[in-house]
């Protein structure tokens, strides 16, 4: 796909970053408790280790991921992609995984309940550098990435078998909604931990676990 409407570049962690990646990939189970679900790859998480939500420290430590990572075929000189070397911590990375290894302790225990996922593998920046989500893109943009993405989502979704999807932040729930139709599991919806979330900076933890008690995952 080639992108107008202000998109300066892409990215695609599942292609430079494959490595990693697949370490990742390796961690799932059959039959999950529950698929969560994000929106696609942020600019110092996913961007820099090809894991979802994957903040550098978090992937090492949590996640025991520590790979070679290489450059974008066309990388945008204001986000440099330095993998693992990457010193710039991604909040929602951080939140995510530190509370799940709070409430884990160890990898193997959550991804004996839990697999993670995001709905759309790129990331875009404008001119500037500044990140720009699947659904600020023009609307014919949307539309092919959505087709993809959704097309992608049920395959895992067959093949992964979760009793459940947790969307993180309400995009991804109604996404989900959307692609998996009739023959969706269960779908919630768990606050999306960005520091541009409001609710989120008040206390990420607390109001996350409320949510995933309530939707019988904890």
């Amino acid at each position: 796909m080639r992108f107008g409407g202000g998109v300066a570049a892409v990215y695609n962690p599942l292609d430079y970053a494959r490595a990693p990646h697949e370490a990742y990939l390796a961690l799932a189970r059959p039959a999950p408790a529950a698929l969560f679900l994000g929106m696609n790859p942020g600019p110092f998480g996913m961007a820099q280790t090809g894991v979802p939500f994957g903040e550098v420290a978090a992937v090492r430590s949590f996640l025991k991921i520590d790979a070679a990572v290489h450059r974008p075929r066309a990388e945008h000189p204001k986000r440099p992609v330095e993998g693992f070397a990457c010193t710039r911590s991604e909040v929602s990375g951080r939140r995510f995984w530190g509370f799940m290894e709070r409430e884990f302790a160890t990898r193997d225990a959550f991804f004996r309940r839990a697999f993670v996922w995001n709905w759309c593998p790129l990331a875009f920046m404008t001119e500037s550098g500044a990140n720009l989500t699947p659904d600020k893109l023009p609307r014919a943009d949307q539309e092919r990435v959505a087709e993809a993405c959704d097309e992608a989502l049920c395959a895992v979704v067959a093949a992964l078998g979760p009793a459940m999807v947790i969307g993180v932040g309400a995009f991804a729930s109604e996404r989900a909604a959307r692609a998996l139709g009739d023959t969706a599991p269960p779908i919630a919806t768990v606050l999306h931990p960005s520091p541009a979330s409001p609710a989120a900076n008040r206390g990420w933890d607390a109001a996350a676990r409320k949510q995933l008690v309530a939707c019988g995952f904890l």
